[in-house]
């Protein structure tokens, strides 16, 4: 057995334990042989001898928050690999290209118009690909400029000025109900996760997905400059759009369900990159290995370590900054 195999093997058994202490811990604590018990109990389809609160708890309080925090973490974390591999910039994030702004200006209209929950949702995944589309055709119309430097100055913009339009809407918001939830939403939360809204995310998530997976060793034919791409075959715009348009497609089924919770897609897959280098084909499969167990870890604190719940945006944020910092104190002048 290699290292590499080592090294996922460990981060998939890890992943098991995290989730197993997640269903045990919280305010209403159950062991692991009733959460195994329940568990058996559901595949064979036998009856469960266990207290009614038990399964309540297990099945429908923790299940989705767990379940949509594999989700979230994974598919930030690929799309961050995704983005960090196609700009050749180990310091980029999912959100570059303003999917998390126009994902935030769709929540907060959504709440500013005082519209339901599903429409909150929607709005969020449809604000994120509108953004991340509006950079894609202003980048792709600048002529006489790198296309990768185009498309990343023109997500700043575009960022800025839709995060000028969340301050403004923010501003003329009622204080007293409207403010509070787009602070809350804006703060990212795991809290109100519906198996509803999972079955909404997940398809979209593994839609997104595919095209990686498919083109994960084309993918490292990206980090060459382009004309060195093309001579190897490679239609250097043709691949990128279809990496942005599937990581775009991951990030905001992911924002439209749990929020923004940043530094995930930023930090992940620099740690799976000193664990297995920088081949696509072995660094994604471990960056979402990795993504879902930081943010399942991450959210089993933010519900257990205070009487009252913290934002996972806060605690990524504080986890993140400094490990950051360490990393690019470490970084290569060349990557």
């Amino acid at each position: 057995m290699n290292a590499r195999t080592l090294t996922y093997l460990l981060a998939a058994g890890a992943l098991v334990g995290l989730t197993a202490l997640a269903f045990a811990v919280g305010r209403y604590p159950v062991s692991l042989a009733e959460i195994f018990s329940l568990l058996s109990s559901k595949i064979t389809g036998s009856e469960s001898s266990l207290p009614v609160n038990v399964e309540t708890v297990v099945m429908q309080v923790r299940g989705p928050r767990v379940l949509a925090a594999l989700l979230v973490g994974a598919a930030l974390a690929a799309a961050g690999t995704a983005y960090q591999g196609m700009f050749r910039n180990p310091l980029v994030s999912p959100d570059i290209l303003g999917v998390s702004t126009g994902a935030a200006l769709g929540a907060v209209l959504a709440i500013f118009f005082s519209l339901n929950i599903l429409f909150i949702q929607m709005m969020a995944f449809a604000g994120g690909l509108a953004a991340v589309g509006l950079v894609y055709w202003i980048g792709s119309r600048l002529r006489g400029h790198d296309p990768l430097l185009a498309l990343v100055l023109t997500g700043v913009v575009i960022g800025t000025l839709l995060g000028s339009v969340i301050a403004l809407l923010k501003y003329l918001a009622d204080p007293y109900n409207q403010l509070p939830a787009i602070t809350y939403w804006l703060l990212g939360s795991l809290a109100s996760i519906a198996p509803r809204d999972l079955a909404a995310a997940a398809p979209l998530a593994l839609l997104g997905l595919a095209p990686m997976l498919l083109l994960r060793w084309r993918m490292n034919l990206l980090a060459l400059p382009d004309d060195e791409a093309r001579a190897l075959g490679v239609d250097t715009r043709k691949l990128r759009t279809i990496v942005v348009t599937a990581a775009t497609l991951m990030t905001a089924a992911a924002v439209a369900v749990s929020g923004i919770i940043g530094w995930v897609g930023l930090l992940i897959p620099h740690a799976a990159r000193l664990l297995v280098g920088p081949d696509f084909g072995r660094l994604l499969p471990l960056s979402m290995l990795l993504g879902a167990g930081f943010l399942l870890a991450v959210d089993t604190l933010c519900r257990t370590i205070a009487p009252i719940e913290v934002p996972p945006g806060v605690l990524t944020a504080l986890i993140g900054t400094p490990f950051f910092l360490w990393l690019f104190a470490l970084a290569r002048r060349s990557w």
